[in-house]
């Protein structure tokens, strides 16, 4: 059975470097698929449907400031 996207292959790859499938199995499928173009995936997440990252907390202009003044009265009081 041929690889149907490049990522399938980097998947089985790695499956047979962990040791969960054997030479033969992995060599056969790269045999059947040839020097076929392959797509990155076969079927790419809609864009409503990517994961996003975990959202970052936003601190306000004025939380900034104040972390921001306190900072120079530390370095201020450490020079003295």
């Amino acid at each position: 059975m041929p690889f149907k996207s490049k990522a399938q292959r980097r998947k089985f790859a790695q499956l047979l470097v962990d040791g969960k499938i054997s030479d033969e199995t992995y060599e056969e499928w790269n045999r059947s698929t040839g020097r076929k173009a392959l797509p990155e995936r076969l079927h790419p997440a809609a864009p409503g449907e990517r994961r996003t990252t975990t959202a970052r907390t936003r601190t306000t202009k004025t939380a900034r400031t104040r972390t921001a003044k306190s900072a120079r009265t530390r370095r201020a009081a450490a020079k003295t």
